[in-house]
């Protein structure tokens, strides 16, 4: 099966849209609702189909539910931010959910959608989004994307995945690779990353800083 792409929006477009989500018929009908706003639009069936298509626009919002098989919304956002991909985030649910909304906008959420929602929140949602300036990279964000810059492309995928919460076993089979050989790109993920323990590495992920102090 094609990998789908993720596409470059037009200039008279909106922005790009990278709606994830496995509910088919209400992908396409959101995506037919965001393209008559002027969206460019690219849908995904899960957050797989999605990491598999390669890094969206610099100027894309995600529009990511929350509760999906294989890998949840939240887990997507940390795997992204893992190999430093950050772009604007909308979660959607069709579970009300407090704890889920709270660590949804801890991880920098523009906001949290419960389905079914009206279109006019979506709508004022995705302008946020686009409207949100990008700040100046601080000192810790410039170390973090410096270390993440000294990673293999397969020390990347091994770190999207630990951060994911997967164990090794789990790792190996996804990569197609040994355990023996996840925990040697485990090691030399920590000390490229000068990370001293897993919990440290998970943060410098989820926040794409360095915290020193911490």
């Amino acid at each position: 099966m094609t990998t789908p792409s993720i596409p470059t929006p037009e200039p008279s477009a909106l922005g790009a849209v990278c709606l994830v989500d496995d509910h088919g018929e209400f992908r396409q009908s959101a995506a037919w609702w965001l393209e008559s706003l002027g969206y460019a639009v690219s849908t995904f069936d899960g957050a797989r189909a999605f990491l598999d298509a390669g890094d969206p626009p610099p100027d894309a919002c995600l529009l990511l539910d929350v509760r999906m098989p294989d890998m949840s919304g939240l887990e997507l956002l940390d795997a992204l931010k893992a190999r430093g991909c950050e772009r604007p985030v909308i979660f959607m649910t069709g579970h009300g959910d407090v704890p889920l909304a709270v660590e949804a906008m801890q991880k920098g959420a523009i906001t949290f959608l419960e389905k079914p929602f009206q279109e006019a929140a979506l709508e004022a949602a995705l302008e946020r989004a686009f409207a949100q300036a990008r700040p100046v990279q601080t000192p810790g964000q410039e170390s973090y994307a410096r270390r993440l810059s000294g990673l293999t492309e397969r020390e990347r995928e091994v770190m999207a995945l630990v951060v994911a919460g997967k164990v090794n076993k789990v790792i190996a089979y996804d990569l197609g690779i040994s355990p023996k050989t996840v925990e040697l790109h485990r090691s030399r993920i920590m000390t490229k990353m000068e990370a001293t323990s897993l919990t440290r590495l998970v943060r410098m992920a989820v926040t794409a800083t360095v915290d020193d102090d911490a």
